[in-house]
Parts: structure tokens; sequence; C-alpha cells
């Protein structure tokens, strides 16, 4: 397992936390998801042989926030 950690740009409520949790945690491979709206993070654990980086950035895009 690895741990990498995303800037996510746009949230502003529990709402978007609970918003990038269930994106992330529905990308195969990922074992734990920890999104801080204070830090505007995301932290995840995962499988680097299932998934990826590129991956965690396309499903923040998709819940519609941004990370650079």
């Amino acid at each position: 397992m690895e741990t990498v950690e995303l800037k996510v740009e746009g949230m502003d409520c529990q709402g978007c936390v609970k918003s990038v949790t269930r994106m992330l945690s529905g990308v195969p491979g990922v074992e734990n998801v920890d999104v801080s709206l204070e830090e505007g993070r995301a932290r995840v654990t995962y499988d680097p042989a299932k998934a990826g980086p590129t991956e965690f950035k396309r499903a923040v895009e998709r819940a519609g926030y941004k990370a650079p």
C-alpha cells in the first residue's frame, strides 16, 4: 500500500468533503480516504498495482472540484 496527498480546490462545506470522499473511495484499489476541508486536501491510501494519482485527480474532478 502507498499513500498520496492531493490538494483539492473548491471545497467549502462538509457536503463537499462527502462528495470527494465518495468519488475517491470508488476508485479500484483505494483502501482508505481522508479528506480535510480545513487543509484543502485528500489523503488516499491505495494499492499502486490498481490505481494512482492520475485516477484520483480524475475522481476529484468528476466530483466537481480541482486537484491541481
